[in-house]
């Protein structure tokens, strides 16, 4: 019996978080103009990212920050979304849990890397998963860290999928 298997596209949304304020500040921190961005991956018809509250969804476009500023095709995978959203499930159970969301070593851009991998074997661009160390390295962006470790960014707008976990 031949069995076949349907291929879903799978794209990276890219906001520019800076609303446009990166062209101006970036120069100054990074000698060249790149800013802050928030990632998500879209497949199934659905825009999927990690934030402040944990893994979250909604139609693709669908938060607070309005359409993506640019979409990466990254391929297509043959997973199908029942396993994907249990992956998605495990991983908001452990490692993307809202409180291990930190803006630096381990947000938006980390969980759209490790899900681009899953689905379809590739990393984003480096440009993207760069950044933060490269902000890091600087003299401004440790002057800063101590204010910047306390964001916490959730775009409204998405539906939790993994929420905070009631333990009493």
């Amino acid at each position: 019996m031949e069995q076949t298997s349907a291929a879903f596209s799978v794209q990276l949304y890219i906001y520019d978080l800076s609303r446009g304020m990166a062209r101006q500040l970036s120069p100054i921190m990074l000698g060249e103009e790149r800013g802050p961005r928030h990632t998500s991956i879209v497949v199934y018809g659905e825009e999927f990212f990690f934030g402040g509250v944990g893994i979250s969804s909604c139609p693709p476009g669908g938060t607070m920050l309005g359409p993506p500023d640019n979409v990466v095709e990254l391929g297509s995978t043959e997973v199908n979304e029942e396993i994907f959203m249990d992956y998605l499930s495990s991983l908001g159970e452990t490692a993307y849990r809202g409180e291990r969301y930190r803006l630096f070593e381990h947000n938006c851009n980390t969980f759209s890397n490790e899900v681009a991998q899953f689905l379809t074997g590739h990393k984003i661009p480096s440009y993207i998963t760069d950044l933060p160390s490269e902000v890091l390295s600087t003299p401004f962006g440790q002057v800063l860290r101590p204010i910047l470790d306390s964001i916490h960014i959730a775009p409204p707008g998405g539906n939790v999928i993994n929420g905070p976990q009631n333990n009493s």
